[in-house]
């Protein structure tokens, strides 16, 4: 039976169409049989660095995965890394939700005992260690550091040999010295550099593994998927994912 998910991106789906395209592609590329993924943005998209602007686009995430459910979609995937509004979401739909930054955590502790993110943004040092507390991985997850490298950067590294060869390079600047203090598993934290990685298929750097949060996000939606077709099993709705009444959830489409 084909299933449908909605990937919900934070970038502009006009403005930023080339990066859309490309992650549109990867996703073709590794869905699973059946499965086809369909990208979403936000317009105007999650560029200025702040909370009202995570919390203004996840708003409307929340409406476009009650939009996709509504439209008989399989499972709505977050793909923005600090997975705003991830529990108001799980909590308005009755289908799997999957956030990016939560699912690759989950992955990689089953494939390492010390995990640590790498940003994309020395600013969203502090939004993951909320999250990580949130997730209750703090003695898991034992750093966050950051690059510096501006989005445009990475926009051209996807097209220009030289460039994606110095994002890398400062990639694993950061790495480097992560693993050397017993990290085993690096994920770098968002859309941008999991899908320049992808290319590297299996990478590693002294052993750890870097992790592709995309594919893992995308492996933990199909298992979802799966379990939830095998027997009905979805998110708890005993206390912190219950449904909203009809009244709750026409209120919040009505005024948001």
């Amino acid at each position: 039976m084909p299933a449908r998910v909605v990937y919900q991106s934070y970038v502009d789906p006009v403005a930023q169409v080339a990066y859309i395209g490309r992650l549109q592609a990867y996703l073709d590329t590794i869905a699973g049989p059946g499965v086809t993924y369909e990208v979403i943005g936000i317009s105007p998209p999650d560029r200025e660095l702040h909370r009202l602007t995570e919390l203004r686009c996840s708003i409307q995430a929340i409406r476009n995965a009650v939009g996709a459910a509504a439209e008989g979609a399989a499972a709505f995937l977050q793909g923005h890394f600090q997975d705003p509004g991830l529990a108001e979401i799980r909590s308005s739909v009755d289908i799997p939700v999957v956030g990016l930054g939560e699912s690759s955590m989950q992955v990689a502790l089953s494939l390492g005992r010390r995990i640590a993110l790498v940003t994309i943004d020395p600013y969203f040092v502090p939004y993951h260690r909320e999250q990580i507390a949130r997730y209750g991985l703090g003695e898991r997850v034992a750093d966050v550091r950051a690059v510096q490298v501006p989005v445009d950067e990475w926009n051209r590294a996807f097209a220009d040999p030289q460039t994606r060869r110095q994002v890398l390079a400062e990639l694993m600047d950061v790495i480097r010295p992560l693993v050397a203090e017993g990290v085993e598993v690096v994920i770098p934290a968002g859309g941008l550099p999991a899908l320049l990685i992808a290319e590297e298929n299996g990478l590693r750097v002294d052993g750890a593994v870097v992790l592709n949060s995309i594919a893992a996000a995308v492996a933990m939606c199909e298992t979802a998927i799966r379990l939830h077709r095998l027997d009905g099993t979805v998110a708890s709705r005993a206390g912190t994912f219950a449904l909203p009444s009809d009244a709750a959830l026409r209120e919040f489409l009505e005024h948001t």
